[in-house]
């Protein structure tokens, strides 16, 4: 297991415009090549946008692209003439497939956070797609075969646990609260990579909510 912790992510973004980011692996001028991806998952960048802030349209390939808002709500176009509002609770995800523009933007009046995860295709090219699933449960997995990758959202109240999944790599993130995991103790905006685990738990010690992708490579 590899922890990292929330105050040791890459800052980006642009203060001035309202922009911050923290990256969680090598991006842009943060080169690191020996943290350039795990599994499947090459980016997971928590964004933090002030209102009326956001980002321009712009593309993306060959990557799958999955959101999570944390607080505040989400407004998402792209050049496949989606348009829509992401929320706490929804899952969205947009396969950039061959090539795909789009725009991000916090056009409400209060803060807006999230966290944004990308996956490598295990083939590249293909039909851009868009999916967005309202209040996702917690007992419903949501696939990205693409992939082959699986999230899973877990809430849980203090002394709940929850199973982390049995596969070739697992990547668990903390959206908030703190829990404990083989021993180590994770709070809000930290991560564990997981190299085949087997019979593991997380233990919440708190309110807690956790994002666990399940990896097959």
């Amino acid at each position: 297991m590899d922890v990292r912790r929330a105050g040791e992510r890459y800052p980006g973004g642009e203060p001035e415009a309202g922009i911050e980011t923290r990256h969680a692996f090598s991006f842009g001028p943060h080169y690191d090549p020996s943290n350039l991806r795990f599994g499947a998952l090459i980016a997971c960048n928590e964004e933090r946008l002030a209102p009326g802030a956001g980002f321009d349209e712009h593309p993306h390939s060959h990557t799958e692209i999955v959101t999570w808002v944390i607080e505040g709500e989400l407004t998402h176009r792209d050049s496949a003439g989606h348009e829509t509002r992401v929320r706490p609770g929804d899952v969205q995800h947009l396969s950039a497939a061959g090539g795909v523009r789009h725009i991000e933007r916090n056009s409400g009046d209060g803060p807006l956070t999230f966290l944004q995860m990308w996956l490598a295709p295990l083939r590249p090219g293909g039909e851009p797609s868009y999916e967005i699933i309202p209040g996702i449960a917690d007992s419903t997995p949501y696939a990205v075969p693409a992939a082959g990758a699986m999230l899973h959202v877990r809430r849980l109240s203090a002394g709940e646990r929850t199973a982390v999944p049995d596969a070739a790599s697992v990547y668990v993130h903390v959206v908030r609260g703190e829990t404990e995991l083989a021993g180590e103790t994770l709070g809000g905006g930290d991560s564990a990579r997981l190299t085949a685990p087997e019979g593991l738990a997380a233990l919440s010690l708190s309110h807690t909510e956790l994002l666990l992708w399940e990896m097959s490579g």
